[in-house]
């Protein structure tokens, strides 16, 4: 669907399938609902398989003119808000093996939140962002050498996992765009993974600040998003389903004005919109058979949202 300069894509995180179906199965499943964007999440395995692996896996998407478009961790496992070098030396190696993965399967971007501090080490959590900021400058060289576009950040819901609120989100993602064009020859942009259902409530369930400005603060660092829907206090993430639209809180057709309105702001003039479901209980034989519904149903309703398909 276009608006002049703007072009909104709906497309799917890979993340539910983990542990229940097979890329192919996923694969077949976005063929049938006209669905050609894949946003690859992380999972255990992905880091230590071949490179075979993903030229392999490369092909299967291409055989049905899938796009993976993206690739975005899913357990916030590359975090560098800890203060053990350790994890922080892992973190840049796991980082670096992602944007290899990315330069493989032909995506042009590869994102992480920034992690989170330890509930018990708060006094630590300045010192992580400036650690992040540090180390990402240094990984969006790598990803030059690369041959990637973008590297993303996601603004994520609570004082722990910073950004939590627009002033933060702008300060931390302003500094890196501002390196990017300081040396724009040498590194990747930088921008945005947003949320729709990302919102931030404190201690006593007091909305501090509230998904929609949470939003519209990222548009113009924004290069891709995650559709998922929430409750009034973020709390539960869940799909589209029929059964989930009135418990939800987000209003998807208001998604479509907000970016057709704001447009003009965005760095890029095609977005995708990922829906990033959790999916059923796994491993039981009356919920891992819901997957394939959850998925097509969210899909159906955000395309008649979001891209406003009327078939």
């Amino acid at each position: 669907m276009e608006n002049k300069t703007l072009t909104l894509k709906i497309g799917v995180k890979s993340d539910p399938i983990e542990r229940i179906h097979s890329f192919n199965w996923l694969f077949d499943l976005m063929v049938e609902e006209a669905i050609f964007n894949l946003q690859l999440g992380s999972f255990m395995e992905l880091y230590f398989l071949s490179d075979n692996f993903f030229v392999k896996l490369r092909k299967k998407a291409e055989a049905r003119n899938i796009k993976i478009s993206s690739i975005f961790t899913s357990h916030r496992e590359c975090g560098f808000m800890y203060e053990d070098p350790e994890f922080i030396r892992i973190t840049q190696r796991n980082y670096k093996r992602l944007i290899e993965i990315a330069e493989i399967l032909g995506s042009p971007s590869v994102g992480s939140s920034i992690g989170g501090v330890l509930r018990d080490r708060l006094d630590y959590r300045k010192r992580g962002l400036d650690v992040y900021i540090e180390k990402i400058k240094e990984i969006m060289h790598y990803a030059k050498v690369h041959k990637l576009e973008w590297l993303t950040m996601e603004p994520m819901s609570c004082f722990a996992e910073p950004p939590c609120n627009s002033k933060e989100l702008v300060k931390i993602a302003s500094e890196l765009m501002r390196y990017h064009k300081k040396y724009p020859e040498e590194t990747v942009k930088f921008g945005l993974c947003a949320d729709v259902s990302h919102g931030w409530a404190n201690k006593r369930k007091e909305v501090i600040e509230n998904n929609i400005d949470y939003f519209i603060a990222g548009i113009p660092y924004m290069y891709e998003f995650h559709f998922k829907n929430t409750d009034r206090i973020y709390y539960e993430t869940f799909g589209f389903e029929p059964e989930n639209i009135d418990r939800g809180i987000v209003d998807v057709s208001k998604i479509h004005e907000i970016l057709l309105k704001h447009y003009a702001e965005l760095p890029v003039a095609e977005i995708v919109g990922y829906l990033e479901i959790p999916g059923p209980k796994i491993g039981r034989d009356y919920t891992d058979s819901l997957l394939g519904r959850m998925i097509r149903e969210s899909l159906r309703y955000l395309k008649k949202e979001f891209l406003k398909d009327k078939d």
